[in-house]
């Protein structure tokens, strides 16, 4: 057992890992584990890609504020010379109207929450360039595993997340 993992060994040779959620496990014990897992937490969901964004706060697995949102970030394009240098700043600029929104909503949502954890999904250069901004400066330390991989953030897929990221990881080995 540590803080970050569990092993569990059967007598024929196999094995299970339980990654701990929300570590570190402070408890090193069956029973602190469970505990740890039950405990009740104000978790935070950030979710962040170059078209769309999603925060959330829940308690006990319930949704309690929410918001998510898109911006329109233009694809790349075939064309060559001076006009795909024009479409790549149009992108980048688009891209960052989209982080600003992004962040706007992270300030409104996540920064007034009083959360014990959060958890980011999306593009990890995107959530980075979020949680930069020094409004946001208590989240950075909040974050924890997993990383959510993510479709583009609507209501739906922030619902999910909060499911995801409460979820126990149990990696399996079987002997051959």
């Amino acid at each position: 057992m540590t803080p970050t993992r569990v092993t569990l060994s059967a007598e024929d040779g196999s094995s299970a890992v339980v990654t701990v959620p929300f570590e570190p496990l402070a408890d090193l014990s069956r029973e602190g584990l469970v505990a740890h897992v039950l405990a009740p937490r104000r978790l935070g969901i950030l979710l962040v890609r170059r078209g769309g964004y999603g925060a959330g706060v829940f308690a006990d697995g319930k949704l309690l504020d929410s918001k998510v949102g898109s911006r329109h970030v233009q694809g790349t394009t075939k064309a060559g010379g001076w006009s795909q240098q024009r479409y790549a700043r149009r992108r980048d600029n688009q891209a960052r109207e989209a982080f600003a929104a992004a962040t706007e909503v992270a300030v409104r949502i996540l920064a007034p929450a009083k959360l014990d954890v959060l958890v980011c999904g999306g593009d990890r250069r995107a959530v980075d360039t979020v949680l930069e901004d020094p409004r946001l400066k208590e989240l950075p330390g909040l974050v924890r595993p997993p990383f959510l991989g993510v479709p583009d953030p609507k209501q739906k897929v922030l619902e999910q997340a909060g499911v995801d990221a409460r979820a126990i990881r149990i990696e399996l080995d079987q002997p051959a």
